[in-house]
């Protein structure tokens, strides 16, 4: 018997007993390993004469195929195995009562994004998402924002590329350009997802949730932006009489540009949204400027429209009273169970949206 056949009848006789991934993988290095059996085989080519060498070579090669094929088959056999052993040994009595204290909450974030999502519904918008990873023609560029503009800096952008030219959204503004893009006008769409910035402390985060606004159409005024916003922000709190105030502010995509500031008041150290003699910012619009329009080959002489963009976390702490934007993303099951909602309970404009 030669040398390669003893080596296969060695092995053979080997892994009909393993039953573990450890036993295979000694079996492994037994015959494929540094000082194996079958690498020292090959170690000794060198010496043999050039008719020889060919056939054992051959040979050799031959059985290393079947051994490692072997292996592979004896692998997947023992992980079949382990499988098998796992949902043997781990059933779950589905008809048995779920503990009260598992019992899952709606995260926040997620209520006020249907909350939201339910007020405009009411208005005629459309709920529209795209990717997190945009272009930075998308992202920048098609929004009118200049090549030197601050929001581009590397200290505010994650970008994906040495080129720059794929990033983490840094708004959700792109998705307008996609929508625009696809479709004709008129347009009305809102646009909530995860937006990514290079921001960390209280009320900052690196991931965070906006949403978006846009109403294209012939002869859309301001006028309509602030009658929107004024019903938005009047259901959002469920409060009848807000103040709110426009001031004129710069954004590159709209023009004219304002922020939006509601009144305040501070009861019993909390918050109280509604009247007051202080001012909080919550948003930002405008009309879409109309270079934003050419970009998306729409008719800027024919159509006008506004947009407008809020963070829904920061709606989210207002609201319901969170003063550290950084639990959100803690998953912390207590935090959530004081401040998360039923599962059942889905906002709805005719019966109060957060009761």
């Amino acid at each position: 018997m030669s040398d390669l056949d003893k080596i296969n009848s060695i092995f053979n006789a080997k892994i009909d007993s393993v039953k573990t991934k450890e036993d295979l993988k000694n079996l492994k290095t037994e015959f494929f390993g540094k000082n194996g059996q079958i690498t020292q085989q090959f170690k000794t080519l060198g010496a043999l004469e050039p008719e020889k060498r060919k056939d054992f070579a051959s040979n050799l090669n031959k059985i290393k195929y079947d051994l490692s094929n072997q292996i592979e088959q004896k692998s997947f056999e023992i992980e079949n195995a382990e499988i098998s052993d796992k949902l043997k040994n781990e059933k779950v009595d589905v008809t048995l009562p779920i503990r009260p204290y598992q019992l899952g909450k709606i995260h926040p974030v997620s209520q006020v994004i249907d909350e939201i999502s339910a007020i405009f519904s009411e208005v005629g918008f459309t709920v529209v998402e795209g990717p997190d990873v945009e272009t930075e023609y998308n992202n920048f560029t098609a929004l009118n924002t200049p090549e030197d503009h601050p929001a581009r800096d590397m200290h505010d952008t994650f970008y994906l590329e040495k080129n720059k030219k794929l990033l983490l959204r840094t708004h959700t503004s792109p998705v307008q350009i996609r929508a625009m893009l696809d479709e004709k006008p008129p347009f009305k769409i809102i646009v909530p997802g995860r937006t990514y910035r290079c921001d960390s402390d209280q009320t900052h985060a690196p991931m965070f949730h906006q949403l978006e606004g846009l109403h294209i159409d012939k002869n859309i005024t301001m006028g309509h932006l602030k009658g929107c916003l004024d019903y938005f922000i009047k259901e959002f709190f469920e409060v009848k009489n807000i103040k709110m105030r426009f001031r004129p502010s710069h954004f590159p995509f709209t023009e004219p540009s304002a922020e939006v500031d509601i009144g305040y008041r501070i009861e019993n150290e909390k918050i109280v949204i509604g009247e007051g003699n202080k001012w909080l910012e919550i948003l930002g619009c405008g009309m879409v400027h109309p270079n934003v329009l050419k970009n998306v080959k729409v008719d800027s002489k024919k159509y006008q429209g506004f947009a407008f963009g809020m963070g829904i976390d920061r709606l989210a702490m207002l609201k319901y009273g969170i003063n550290d934007l950084r639990a959100f993303f803690e998953s912390d099951y207590r935090w959530l169970s004081h401040f998360g909602f039923d599962p059942l309970d889905v906002p709805t404009n005719y019966r109060g949206l957060s009761k």
